[in-house]
């Protein structure tokens, strides 16, 4: 018996959404539990499995669900987090930077103490990246600077981190943009970049919180 009523007149896929995403608040599934097929789905909803399909790519990218090519779908979180997103794309540049700092020193601090060679590694290569674009096109540097932070959030091998981290660089992209579209970029500031991958490196946690807190308050 269908328990969702088929669609009709507005966009197929909004209503594709708003339905899955009732569906998955609601306890419908459990996180880690298959999805049903797209036919399935396309016969409970009276929608194409294009739109399905549709509809589960944007679940996708918002991190509810995980397609498994070959194998089918599954639930991965019953939090949108897009709600989040717009909560922390109305945050002033003062509660950015506050936010950063409990976020990003902490992490860096646990990334000194738990870092790999193979984190070493990934870290010196987006540093090099980074250095090569500092002078160069603003929004290629920003793009650079931010693997750069998130690959040393993920030296703290904690995965909540990392998610975390993963959703505010959008902001920390926004805030760099503001700055550096009215400041220039000095050379100090990178040098900052370098001590603290050195800091980390050298398994220095609260040389590298230090280092960490002094960039983020950098002008």
């Amino acid at each position: 018996m269908k328990d969702i009523a088929p669609l009709i007149k507005r966009s197929l896929v909004d209503q594709a959404l708003e339905q899955l995403r009732w569906r998955i608040t609601e306890g419908k599934w459990a996180i880690g539990e298959r999805l049903p097929t797209e036919p399935e789905l396309s016969a409970e909803l009276g929608i194409s499995r294009n739109t399905v399909r549709e509809a589960m790519r944007v679940l996708a990218f918002c991190g509810l669900v995980d397609i498994r090519q070959g194998d089918g779908s599954y639930l991965r979180s019953m939090t949108d987090p897009l709600g989040a997103m717009r909560a922390l794309s109305h945050c002033t540049q003062g509660q950015a930077q506050e936010t950063r700092q409990i976020l990003e020193v902490e992490a860096v601090g646990l990334a000194a103490a738990r870092r790999t060679e193979d984190d070493l590694n990934g870290l010196h290569e987006a540093l090099k990246a980074s250095a090569e674009l500092y002078h160069g096109d603003l929004e290629a540097y920003i793009s650079a600077d931010l693997v750069f932070h998130a690959r040393l959030v993920d030296a703290a091998h904690n995965p909540a981190l990392s998610e975390l981290y993963q959703y505010f660089s959008a902001v920390i992209g926004a805030q760099l943009r503001q700055t550096l579209n009215i400041s220039p970029r000095r050379q100090a500031v990178f040098d900052l970049h370098i001590a603290l991958l050195d800091a980390v490196e050298q398994q220095d946690p609260e040389r590298a919180k230090s280092i960490c807190r002094q960039l983020i308050n950098e002008p």
